[in-house]
């Protein structure tokens, strides 16, 4: 059965049930013809007083403003990027110059390694890295767990907002509190969750954050949320003639000004058909509310058949709560890569491996192997579950 959503998605017309969507969403054709739109115009670079370079000013311009609406921030809060691991890299360069031998970093056992590695690199400029270690095989992080990690030479901690292996959705906010009770900064990275729970770096407190629109059924881009008051704060190897308050010095180069175009065209999607035709951040919300009733009885029944599977180890939480649709395991017996064989000559899409999270992989002894993910969005189908299982149900 082809999702209902086909019609604005065309990768989805052939009938392959996409289920790797943590590795990037499928784009609506909203996104594809902005990009194709911006082009048609005419490539070239901003700040020039001729139609083209007008419109690719115009539309840097929007997708900044847009971004912020979308992260609960301001315009100026707001780095665009090629992706959240060059980003987080760039904030990680900016650390070195200011943290001290001794200072601590704290990152949680359920990161991607694009907020893990970069604050592993500061262990060569005398940084301690600690890891706050979660519970498993549910994937759980506990606050008391942080809490006693924490001292007073602790200057950051990394926190997901959902985890790209398991699906664990921890509660930022309350990490976030805890972090500035001992004077430390947070980076939440919402890479992972922003496809699914619309993101709001006010709420949790966040100091920085990341996402990337190629998760979220855009272009290929990341995306730097960083408080305003810090952001004169951090050194930058940038332009000596972009001043030290503006999100320009963490955009070295020229942008990708056909994919902003395109996560423009990504975000009216996201407006008009999810969100009921409402602008601003209200869209966003109502649009978001949807997504969430819509995943509801996919993440629902996928795990209630996951857990009930004879031939199925599944990895955390099993229960709905606190989670994405996002599901790890293996079939003992089998290796990941030929169970993801099997489902792709089935028709079904999945990943296999340790998809950058190896903190995870290590902790569960799955390395380096890993394990099989299936990952849904608002647009697959319970045809695809079914789909899903009885390739499963098929494995030799």
């Amino acid at each position: 059965m082809t999702s209902p959503f086909a019609e604005h998605f065309p990768a989805l017309r052939s009938g392959f049930s996409y289920l790797d969507n943590a590795a990037g969403a499928q784009v609506p054709s909203h996104t594809i013809d902005a990009i194709s739109q911006f082009l048609t115009g005419g490539s070239c670079n901003v700040g020039q007083p001729y139609p083209a370079s007008l419109r690719a000013t115009e539309v840097k311009a929007q997708a900044r403003a847009a971004t912020a609406e979308f992260l609960g921030c301001q315009p100026e809060e707001v780095m665009l990027g090629t992706s959240a691991t060059a980003l987080t890299f760039q904030l990680s360069r900016a650390f070195s110059r200011l943290f001290h031998a001794g200072d601590e970093v704290i990152i949680s056992e359920l990161e991607h390694e694009s907020n893990a590695s970069p604050w592993r690199w500061l262990e060569a400029q005398g940084a301690v890295v600690k890891v706050w270690r979660a519970r498993w095989p549910e994937g759980r992080l506990e606050l008391a767990d942080l809490r006693a990690l924490l001292t007073a030479r602790t200057r950051l901690v990394a926190v997901t907002a959902a985890a790209n292996s398991v699906g664990t959705a921890p509660n930022v906010a309350a990490a976030a509190t805890l972090a500035h009770s001992v004077g430390a900064w947070i980076i939440v990275d919402a890479v992972h969750a922003s496809p699914h729970q619309l993101p709001d770096v006010r709420a949790w407190g966040a100091d920085f954050a990341v996402f990337s629109p190629y998760k979220v059924f855009g272009p290929h881009m990341g995306c730097l949320y960083v408080r305003q008051e810090l952001l004169p704060r951090l050194p930058a190897d940038k332009l000596w003639f972009v001043p030290e308050d503006s999100p320009q010095k963490f955009e070295p180069g020229t942008a990708n000004h056909e994919g902003l175009a395109g996560w423009l065209g990504t975000l009216r999607y996201v407006r008009e058909v999810l969100g009921g035709g409402q602008p601003g951040r209200a869209g966003l919300e109502q649009a978001f509310r949807r997504i969430e009733s819509l995943e509801r009885p996919l993440l629902e029944s996928t795990l209630e058949r996951l857990k009930a599977h004879k031939r199925v180890r599944l990895y955390g939480l099993p229960e709905p709560q606190g989670r994405v649709a996002t599901f790890c395991f293996n079939v003992p017996g089998v290796p990941p890569r030929a169970v993801a064989e099997h489902l792709a000559r089935n028709g079904v899409g999945v990943a296999a491996g340790h998809y950058y999270a190896t903190l995870s992989m290590q902790a569960l002894g799955l390395m380096p192997e890993g394990a099989v993910r299936v990952s849904l969005l608002h647009y697959n189908t319970l045809a695809d579950v079914e789909r899903l299982f009885a390739s499963l149900d098929s494995l030799p």
